[in-house]
């Protein structure tokens, strides 16, 4: 190993937040997280209405209208976890955050309850994104999820 070499952290593994199907950040029926302006990641049409902290980190974010959270991990991978599609026009109407802003979070932690059926009949989707927003540090996702692995929905990997 040379005097100026950078040695290759380790990749952060990101569980899976809710139950359901999982499917591409591409397949998203809303241009802002198909075309990736939010970040990369997955989306999962959920079965149940419970959302699982991904990761070990700080919560960063707690929608005013409580559908959505961010959380920064130590690595420094920010993601956000959004439930449903247009959403925010329910004005927090069936959601029940169990987190604040500033709080640390442990990967499996349930973060949120929310009223599925109600977002079923008042958003444009259940649809939900997990994206990475910060990909100025992201090398490489791998969507693991994608690929039937039920306890590990992606491996991000930062830039040197």
């Amino acid at each position: 190993m040379g005097l100026f070499s950078k040695t290759k952290k380790s990749p952060l593994q990101l569980t899976t937040p809710m139950k359901g199907q999982i499917i591409d950040i591409t397949e998203v029926p809303d241009a802002v997280f198909s075309n990736k302006y939010v970040g990369d990641g997955v989306a999962v049409y959920p079965t149940e209405g419970k959302v699982y902290s991904p990761v070990n980190g700080e919560v960063l974010l707690v929608a005013e209208t409580g559908h959505a959270i961010g959380i920064k991990t130590k690595e420094g991978f920010e993601i956000l976890i959004h439930v449903g599609l247009d959403t925010v026009n329910m004005n927090g109407k069936g959601f029940e955050n169990l987190i604040s802003e500033g709080d640390q979070v442990i990967k499996g932690q349930l973060l949120m309850n929310f009223d599925l059926e109600l977002v079923k009949a008042q958003a444009k989707s259940t649809v939900s994104p997990i994206v990475i927003s910060n990909m100025e540090v992201v090398e490489q996702i791998e969507k693991n999820g994608l690929a039937g692995d039920k306890n590990v929905l992606m491996t991000v990997f930062e830039k040197l």
